[in-house]
Formats: C-alpha cells, sequence, structure tokens
C-alpha cells in the first residue's frame, strides 16, 4: 500500500479506497440476504423491528359454523346426500328412525329441502363467504341452546319467539307444560342459555353437531306486528325510549304531552325512523331483518320454518326430533291477548297509510330477507 500510495501513485488511491468500501458493502449484502434466505421471515438482528400485534381474544375469532347435520337428525343416515358423512346407527337412532319413517321423502321434507336450497342460492349470490363456514361469538348471540334435544334455536321476534321458548324450556325439563310458563318467565328468566355464554370449543361443537332451527314470518307483518305490539300497546320502554326520540325527530309541532311519554307514534313515523340512515335511537331486534337476527348466510339452519306454515312445520319438527308426543307447539297469545293478531289484511291497511316511496324504500330494507324465505312481493307496484 505504501507503493501503491507513494507520490507519483497518489492519485489511485481514493479510487482504490472507494472501490474496496463498494466492495465490502456487496459483501455484508450478500451475507444479509443468505441469512433471510435461510431464514425466511426473521429479521436481521441488526434492523430493528415492531412487536407484533397480539391476536386478539377468542371472542373475535373465527369460529367454525358447522354443516347441515341433517334434519330429522338421523334421517341423512339413509335419504339425503347433501347432509355429509354418515354415522353410525346407535339404539336412540334406531327408535328415532323407526319414529321417522313415514317423514322419509315426505312432503315436509321435501319443503325444508327447498327452503334450503332457495336460502343457499341467494346467500351463494349475495355473500360468498357463506362457504367459508366461519362465525363470530356477537353472530350467535340470538341462538338459544337446548342441550337434552341437541337443539340451537334463533330468536326471531314476532315470529313465534315466546311459545318457541316455552317449547324449549319444557324440553329440557324446566317446566311440565308450555301453558304453565308466563310470558315474563320465557325473557326474563334465564331459564335458557345462550349459545355465545359457552367457550369457543362449545360454540364450534353444538354448531358442527346440533340441529340448527330458524322461522321467519313475512317481512311487512312483521313489521306491523312489532309496532302495534311495542306502540299501540302501553309500554313502559318503548315509549319513552323509542317513541319519544321519534316524535322528536320527526312530527312537526309535536305536544309536549307527547314529547314527554312518547306515547301514540305513527305507522308513518315509525317508518321514518326505520328508513333513516342516522336514526336517533338505534335499531331494535323485533324490527331488524333476519339475514342481519340470525347469520343464515354463515350459520348452515338445517330446518327453516314460517309463522304461514307454522302449525305443520312445528309438528314435523319435534316430531323429528323425538320430542315427546304429549309436546305440541301452544297457539295461546299471553301478550295483549284482547288486541286480534296481525294478518295480511291489517298489514294491507297499514303499508296503505303509506305512498309508494315509502313502500319501495320499506321492501328494499327488507330486500334480502324476501329472496331468502321465498315471500312474494307484498305490492305489485313495487320492484
Amino acid at each position: 500500500m505504501n507503493l501503491l500510495c507513494s507520490r507519483p501513485r497518489l492519485r489511485w488511491c481514493p479510487l482504490l479506497l472507494g472501490v474496496g468500501s463498494l466492495l465490502l458493502l456487496l459483501l455484508l449484502q450478500h451475507l444479509t440476504d443468505s441469512v433471510q434466505q435461510q431464514n425466511p421471515g426473521v429479521p436481521v438482528p441488526e434492523v430493528p423491528t415492531r412487536p407484533e400485534r397480539k391476536v386478539p381474544s377468542w371472542q373475535t375469532e373465527d369460529i367454525p359454523a358447522g354443516r347441515f347435520p341433517g334434519f330429522p337428525p338421523v334421517l341423512h343416515l339413509c335419504s339425503d346426500p347433501l347432509l355429509g358423512k354418515k354415522q353410525p346407527i346407535i339404539k336412540r337412532h334406531r327408535k328415532l328412525l323407526l319414529k321417522s319413517a313415514p317423514y322419509v321423502g315426505s312432503a315436509e321434507l321435501r319443503t325444508q329441502r327447498s327452503r334450503r336450497r332457495q336460502l343457499n342460492d341467494v346467500c351463494s349470490k349475495y355473500q360468498k363467504v357463506r362457504w367459508k363456514r366461519q362465525v363470530r361469538v356477537q353472530q350467535v348471540s340470538r341462538l338459544y341452546v337446548e342441550d337434552r334435544f341437541r337443539l340451537l334455536y334463533c330468536e326471531v321476534p314476532k315470529a313465534g319467539c315466546s311459545n318457541w321458548k316455552r317449547v324449549l324450556m319444557v324440553l329440557a325439563g324446566r317446566a311440565r307444560s308450555t301453558q304453565d310458563i308466563p310470558h315474563n318467565a320465557v325473557h326474563y328468566s334465564n331459564q335458557l342459555r345462550r349459545l355465545d355464554s359457552y367457550d369457543r370449543a362449545g360454540i364450534a361443537e353444538r354448531l358442527r353437531t346440533y340441529t340448527k332451527v330458524l322461522f321467519v314470518r313475512e317481512p311487512f307483518e312483521r313489521l306491523v306486528s312489532a309496532f302495534r305490539d311495542k306502540f299501540e300497546s302501553p309500554n313502559s320502554y318503548y315509549h319513552p325510549v323509542f317513541g319519544r326520540a321519534i316524535i322528536s325527530r320527526y312530527r312537526a309541532n309535536a305536544t309536549s304531552s307527547a314529547l314527554k311519554t312518547g306515547s301514540g307514534v305513527t305507522f308513518r313515523e315509525f317508518v321514518q325512523y326505520l328508513l333513516d340512515a342516522q336514526r336517533p335511537v338505534g335499531m331494535d331486534i323485533h324490527w331488524e331483518r333476519v339475514s342481519q337476527l340470525c347469520s343464515p348466510c354463515l350459520i348452515p339452519y338445517d330446518f327453516i320454518g314460517k309463522i304461514e306454515t307454522l302449525q305443520e312445520d312445528a309438528d314435523f319438527l319435534l316430531h323429528g326430533i323425538g320430542a315427546p308426543e304429549n309436546l305440541t307447539f301452544p297457539d295461546f297469545k299471553d301478550r295483549n291477548p284482547w288486541v286480534k293478531r296481525t294478518s295480511s289484511r291489517i298489514t294491507q291497511d297499514y303499508f296503505s297509510q303509506l305512498n309508494h316511496t315509502e313502500r319501495q324504500k320499506v321492501f328494499e330494507f327488507y330486500y334480502r330477507d324476501y329472496l331468502m324465505f321465498s315471500y312474494p312481493k307484498p305490492f305489485s307496484d313495487l320492484h
């Protein structure tokens, strides 16, 4: 180096030093790349990295939603190719098969297949994520559990949910008869567990192996039923909480009495609230869409019943799960029993108070429910 850097060759020293530095830099880079290739994903120690983000709690993780165990629960062992791998027939299965034999290939079973097929078709079109079969705890919060008969029932208010809870309580051995259970005991006694009260493994196992049940109702009729129940009858919760906010927001020149009590909400005011993207109070389960309440595009329901065919569907379901023969679905109405049940005729009367644009917007609000459950358009001018 002394020779190279002698005075005659002094001008080459900076160049040689620069080349040496470049070679050293390339060598270090080569070593770095080699380390990363041998240990993919592991950062070079000298490079500072951010700490990994902690995994969220199990309550926000995906949970397998299971498959169709079949309905009636054991009939798929011999009759339904859509429902997956066959299981060995045990003694209890034989008894149920003998009891359910008249239903194999019956009109009721074909109806269930048709309803599930319609739901699958709509979900595959509008919600591709269905096929991942992953749910979260919040999406099973409306499912009630009956462990003895291995049932999961999704609560849809104004679609027979009070009486179905009575049935679940009898199946669970918490009451001898549905007639013995008052309305408040159904909703406020905590006799039934919800699926989200189990741990992650318990949720996944029940979604995989229990018969999952959903009952629905024509959306316009269900909406009118909810309005009549919550706003036209005395109510210590819906009048002050929802009624006052609705009157204050949508009624011009409201009286001080109406603003104070929240009583007297009109159906048009209620619809204005429903369609408002910035509602003064939040959505309520009594008029929330079934597609939101029960996540039917994620949870593979085995049985889809309808209020319009309630007795036939209920009989078929109870027979299929092997329920006691003396247990039938109750048809009494213990809340506001003096008020006539909401019918299609009454529903038409209420919606006639709205103009075409308002009816169209309500139809669009519930459009997914209409498609999923094969309900026809309630007015011919809707599109």
